[in-house]
């Protein structure tokens, strides 16, 4: 069942499913590329600073001689010059590896950015189950892991014996030179022959990524269904959403014959449109409507109008014109102005009142 549901996982995955892998720590990432990067920008930086490093060196140890008798005078059980060793080589060697924190640090960003997940450190009750852990053991993925890293290591083998068979000419010279000479050609060919290491790692790793990438887009992939299912967990199954609607309708409703009992006028179809109108000739520049609805929304306009002795009034083109035209709270257009103004008239005769 499970090999089927993959199979069937033949879409590309939605941004959110890619953020939720990446909350969960799954992420396109190769290894190797830090690695190849450390070493080849690493040992490059060492090849630059290699001469402040060894004129640093060569200070703290001509001080260290020069003075080894007054030091070991006040300070008989070494302690102190132990803690100043200590700090003087981490102050030599902090550069570099400040310069291996940059590098490894720019290039984890470069491949996932910046992002910082503690649920892949969660312990999980499955990975202390044996038989799944054989499994995976045992699988084409731990299969296919095996053979890319043996023509991994093969390959970096194999450049790196043509990289140092291609130097060792240089090797035979070593006993012609003084110490200090040695010393630095010996350095500088293991930095050169690093750094040449480093350049084929970086090619290997580039694959590495390549392919991590292809198995992490494979992994991810999804089916219709579960596009399906993550549209009803973002967006809400159709249902709920018509419910959600149908009481925000109800709401509105409510609140709308709320306002009905402020009417002046209710223009009626008669029988399947209603319209109620408020006009306030000292806050309004035009009649409003209040409420509208049709058929037995309508009737219950009516039902309240007659309850709050508000005037009813039939005119079915007036009321079929303010339905369409106007929605609650909207004023009532300037091309109706004059039939409203004959109904209000009416109406406020009706009342003894006089229409502004």
């Amino acid at each position: 069942m499970a090999e089927e549901n993959f199979h069937d996982r033949t879409e590309q995955a939605t941004p959110r499913r890619r953020e939720k892998a990446r909350e969960e720590g799954q992420v396109a990432r190769s290894l190797d590329l830090n690695s190849a990067f450390v070493i080849l920008l690493g040992f490059s930086s060492l090849l630059i600073l290699g001469p402040y490093l060894v004129q640093q060196t060569q200070q703290f140890l001509r001080y260290m001689l020069g003075n080894a008798p007054s030091i070991a005078a006040s300070d008989p059980t070494f302690m102190k010059l132990f803690g100043d060793a200590m700090l003087k080589f981490f102050v030599i060697l902090a550069p570099v590896a400040i310069a291996l924190f940059i590098i490894g640090a720019t290039v984890s960003v470069a491949q996932v950015g910046f992002h910082i997940s503690t649920k892949a450190l969660e312990p999980k009750l499955d990975k202390f189950d044996l038989a799944a852990g054989f499994k995976r053991l045992v699988g084409l993925r731990s299969l296919v892991s095996m053979i890319r890293d043996a023509v991994k290591l093969l390959v970096l083998g194999f450049v790196s014996y043509k990289v140092i068979s291609g130097e060792a000419d240089k090797f035979y010279l070593l006993s012609d030179m003084a110490i200090p000479q040695m010393a630095a050609t010996i350095c500088k060919l293991a930095v050169i022959i690093a750094v040449k290491i480093g350049a084929a790692m970086l090619f290997v790793a580039a694959l590495d990524y390549m392919y991590q990438r292809w198995e992490f887009e494979k992994n991810i992939r999804m089916s219709r269904q579960d596009i399906k299912d993550e549209f009803k967990d973002t967006e809400g199954s159709p249902q709920v959403k018509a419910r959600i609607r149908q009481i925000q309708r109800e709401m509105a409703r409510k609140r709308m014959m709320q306002d009905v009992p402020t009417a002046d006028v209710v223009i009626t179809n008669p029988t399947h449109l209603a319209v109620a109108l408020k006009y306030d000739a000292d806050k309004m520049n035009a009649p409003f409507v209040v409420a509208k609805g049709e058929r037995l929304i309508a009737e219950r306009i009516k039902q309240i109008a007659h309850e709050y002795d508000i005037p009813v009034i039939e005119d079915v083109q007036l009321a079929r014109a303010l339905f369409k035209m106007c929605e609650i709270g909207q004023m009532v257009p300037h091309s109706l102005y004059r039939a409203v103004a004959e109904v209000l008239a009416y109406v406020y005769r009706l009342k003894g009142k006089v229409l502004s």
